[in-house]
C-alpha cells in the first residue's frame, strides 16, 4: 500500500549489484526483448532469464524510520522484487531506461520513499491502470468472489507494515477449489499471478508469472521453499491445491 506524497531529494543513491550481468549485457538483453511482439511475450522471455536465480529476501533499503534508496539487486530476488524487475525490464530498451522504469514500477509517481513503495500486489492496477489490468473477473467468470479488504490492518487491529497507511480495497479472486484447466485457458504466458490471502489486511501471500505449456500452466516464481530457494517453475493447479485462491493481472 502507499502512503501520502513525500518530499524527497531529486537524487538518491542507487544501490546496484547486477550479479551475472553487465550494463552492456543488459542493454543487449532488453533490446532483444523489445523486438518481441506483445507484453506477455516480453515478460515470458525476461522471466526465463531469471530461472535458477537464488531466492534472497530483504534486499530493499528503507523503512518508515530510515531513508529509502533505489535498489537494483540482480544477485537474488524474492517473489515481489522478481516481478518488479521483470515489469520494469519489459518497458525498457536499455539499462538506463530500466532503472528509470523501476522507479515508476516500485514507487507511486516514481517517488523513492518507503511510504510511496508498492507494498501490496493490488497496488499495481490501482495506481498504474495504464500499464496493468486486473483480469481476474474475466478469467473466473461466475466463480469470481469479490471482497472489500482494509489492507495493512491485522485482525487484532495492528499494522502488518508499521508506518504505512491503511487502505480500503476491492479485491477479486478465484477460489482454488474452482480453478481448473478450462478457466486457466484464459491465462497467457506473461500474466502476473497473486496467491490470494484470506487473512485480514493482506491481498496476496505470494506472486509469480504464468508460463503456458502445451497442456498445463506453470507458475514461474521465486520460491522460498527450503528445498528450492530459487526461481523455479511449478505446475499451477498443483501449487494452488492448498491455497485460498488466485488473482490474475495482465500487462498492457
Amino acid at each position: 500500500m502507499r502512503g501520502e506524497e513525500a518530499s524527497v531529494p531529486a537524487e538518491r543513491e542507487i544501490m546496484t549489484d547486477l550479479g551475472k550481468w553487465t550494463e552492456t549485457e543488459l542493454d543487449a538483453l532488453l533490446q532483444t526483448a523489445q523486438k518481441l511482439s506483445g507484453a506477455g511475450s516480453r515478460i515470458g522471455f525476461l522471466a526465463k532469464q531469471f530461472m535458477g536465480m537464488p531466492y534472497k529476501a530483504g534486499t530493499l533499503a528503507g523503512s518508515a524510520t530510515t531513508a529509502e534508496h533505489l535498489v537494483v539487486n540482480l544477485t537474488g530476488v524474492d517473489c515481489f522484487t522478481f516481478l518488479d524487475y521483470i515489469e520494469a525490464m519489459r518497458r525498457s530498451a536499455s539499462y538506463a531506461g530500466f532503472v528509470e522504469n523501476l522507479k515508476v514500477v516500485r514507487y507511486r509517481n516514481g517517488a523513492i520513499d518507503f511510504r510511496s513503495r508498492n507494498h501490496f500486489f493490488s497496488d499495481w492496477p490501482a495506481y498504474q491502470p495504464d500499464f496493468i489490468e486486473d483480469i481476474t473477473g474475466k478469467i473466473a467468470g461466475d466463480a469470481a468472489i469479490t471482497v472489500r479488504k482494509m489492507l495493512n490492518v491485522k485482525a487484532e487491529g495492528s499494522q502488518w507494515i508499521p508506518g504505512i497507511e491503511e487502505r480500503s480495497r476491492r479485491v477479486i479472486y478465484l477460489p482454488s477449489e474452482r480453478v481448473d484447466e478450462k478457466r486457466l485457458a484464459g491465462l497467457r504466458t506473461g500474466d502476473y499471478i497473486g496467491i490470494y490471502s484470506d487473512r485480514a489486511g493482506l491481498d496476496v501471500i505470494h506472486v509469480g508469472v504464468i508460463v503456458k505449456g502445451p497442456f498445463v500452466s506453470y507458475l514461474r516464481h521465486a520460491s522460498s521453499a527450503p528445498d528450492k530457494r530459487r526461481v523455479v517453475d511449478d505446475e499451477l493447479l498443483s501449487y494452488l491445491s492448498d491455497k485460498a485462491g488466485v488473482i490474475a493481472y495482465r500487462a498492457k
